[in-house]
């Protein structure tokens, strides 16, 4: 491709509104016309956009701060009618702001004197059952089973055993449902056939119930409590049912402890076995007593905070 050998004239434009640098006319311009502001007409309509574009802004601005404004007396209000609902309650004792609102279980209880409550729940397996018998008997130890209908019907001379080392076994529904996704009718039908196949092995009627899956409602406390059953949760969660290893169930259960704890295990984790010894000793080399969670429990009048503590009665009234 030919290539020109003519130098490549560049046409230099000055700033807007001012006449280009000085020097020969260009072909065609007068040196008079080119003093002249050539971007005139442009330079004329800035003002008149600047402030078309000025008002917007300012108009724009205006709604987000109606808007902002609105959202920010919205929290307001929302936090004038949280701080009313709480104030209605300053006047009755801590413990009854919430719970009055909402029927909890039993998570732990306000005891004075060194002791807690470690439980098993039994819904599956059954094969380490009689080594943790063993283990509770060489610490000395007592303790709560909470047992499901089917575990019950399936090994029923390990029912018996339970109760003749002198542990209480608990109700832990007769299939382990989800309770809180049943009616009041199925609660009291999950409750009973539990109960009937325990009474019928054992002589003897569960008064503890614990949810299957931790799930519970309003209508699951109020019908068990209805049936003669205190519901029980807990305070410390081993999670021995993840089978992570002994040393974690051994930190989940030793990580902190206080008067009145209550402790879940599992009777067919994985590591229970490696793991109960050890957390047992350190309990008893703290000065703690493990007992039953019905010896744990408070006799006579008892309110449960917002954090499923139970507390005595009197505790929580207002002075005179």
């Amino acid at each position: 491709m030919a290539m020109s050998n003519k130098p490549l004239k560049l046409r230099v434009r000055g700033t807007l509104g001012e006449p280009p640098p000085s020097g020969p006319p260009l072909p065609g311009h007068s040196q008079k016309s080119l003093k002249k502001p050539f971007l005139l007409p442009l330079q004329k309509s800035i003002p008149q956009k600047t402030a078309n574009l000025g008002a917007t802004i300012r108009r724009t601005f205006a709604v987000e701060n109606r808007q902002r404004s609105a959202a920010q007396f919205g929290w307001i209000l929302c936090l004038l009618l949280l701080c009313a609902l709480y104030a209605s309650g300053l006047n009755e004792p801590a413990t009854h702001v919430l719970a009055r609102r909402r029927e909890l279980p039993v998570y732990s209880v306000q005891r004075s004197d060194k002791v807690l409550s470690i439980s098993f729940d039994a819904a599956w397996g059954a094969d380490k059952t009689m080594d943790i018998l063993d283990i509770l008997d060489a610490h000395q130890v007592k303790t709560t089973f909470f047992l499901v209908g089917n575990w019950v019907q399936k090994y029923p001379e390990l029912v018996k055993e339970i109760m003749a080392r002198g542990h209480e076994i608990g109700n832990h529904s007769q299939t382990h449902a989800h309770m809180n996704a049943l009616g009041e009718q199925d609660i009291r039908n999950e409750l009973r056939m539990m109960s009937d196949n325990v009474e019928t092995i054992t002589g003897t009627r569960p008064t503890l119930f614990r949810p299957p899956f931790g799930e519970y409602n309003d209508r699951v406390v109020t019908v068990a409590r209805a049936e003669g059953y205190e519901v029980v949760q807990w305070s410390i969660d081993s999670l021995d049912w993840k089978n992570r290893g002994t040393a974690d169930i051994v930190k989940q259960c030793t990580n902190r402890v206080e008067n009145g704890d209550i402790v879940l295990f599992h009777n067919d984790s994985e590591d229970i076995l490696n793991a109960l010894p050890t957390i047992l000793k350190h309990y008893q080399g703290l000065g703690y007593r493990v007992i039953p969670i019905s010896e744990l429990l408070l006799k006579g009048g008892t309110t449960i905070d917002v954090q499923g503590k139970q507390h005595p009665l009197e505790a929580a009234s207002p002075k005179q």
